[in-house]
């Protein structure tokens, strides 16, 4: 019997290294892709380069406003805002589920023990650890449009964490307490306690992306966190 093999198309090829690239912050703020550079870069036609380009454009990576050049996607203080509600909106009803049936995800253990591991570095070191976090809890309620419509939140959220590269927003100590007592409250079944700290949980790095992206800050950009009181 004939093993099967996943192939990958040039298109999906070019727009997933374009899409690291920005996500690591090789791409800053405004890089422009035209057909003719990205054709060029990767020894494709321009039909080919422009799929890639608009790919990315449907992710919202890209913005290609009419007649005009692509560009990395500019983030505001309102996107941030919008960007961070409309995920808590997502995360609080995947909560209440998971704490209904007290429902530990186990991709969420592990990339929360990842999350463990890391002890310096970069303030990018969390990112893509702590993202797996969320979207392991997304994914495990098993609804396919629930986890795209996430997904492509958080390429967002990485894009714009990118844009403010080395900036350590939330120390990785306090990211995993927290998400570690969202773990202990899903497994407890207290979907309302799970749903009230994960507001607490994205509202100090949302505020403090806010303030890294040009605008002013609310209040929980410095607030400290409900479980110091507990020790």
């Amino acid at each position: 019997m004939a093993t099967q093999l996943m192939t990958v198309s040039v298109v999906q090829a070019i727009a997933d290294d374009i899409r690291s690239r920005i996500l690591r912050g090789e791409y800053p703020s405004d890089t422009s892709f035209t057909e003719t550079d990205v054709a060029a870069r990767y020894e494709v036609a321009r039909p080919t380069a422009k799929a890639a380009i608009e790919k990315l454009v449907s992710e919202s990576l890209l913005e290609r406003p009419t007649n005009k050049t692509a560009k990395v996607m500019t983030l505001g203080p309102d996107d941030v805002r919008d960007i961070y509600l409309t995920r808590a909106r997502l995360e609080k009803a995947v909560l209440l589920e998971l704490a209904e049936s007290r429902t530990v995800p186990p991709a969420a253990v592990a990339a929360q023990r990842d999350l463990e591991r890391i002890d310096s570095g970069s303030g990018l070191d969390t990112v893509d650890p702590d993202m797996r976090f969320h979207m392991a809890l997304v994914d495990s309620i098993g609804s396919p449009r629930t986890s795209r419509m996430y997904e492509s939140l958080v390429s967002q959220v990485r894009l714009c964490m990118a844009q403010v590269q080395g900036l350590e927003l939330v120390q990785p100590e306090r990211i995993v307490r927290e998400h570690q007592h969202l773990l202990d409250l899903i497994e407890a079944g207290d979907g309302p306690a799970a749903t009230a700290f994960l507001d607490e949980h994205l509202s100090r790095p949302r505020e403090r992306l806010v303030a890294a992206v040009g605008g002013v800050p609310g209040p929980e950009a410095d607030l400290g966190s409900s479980l110091d009181a507990q020790g």
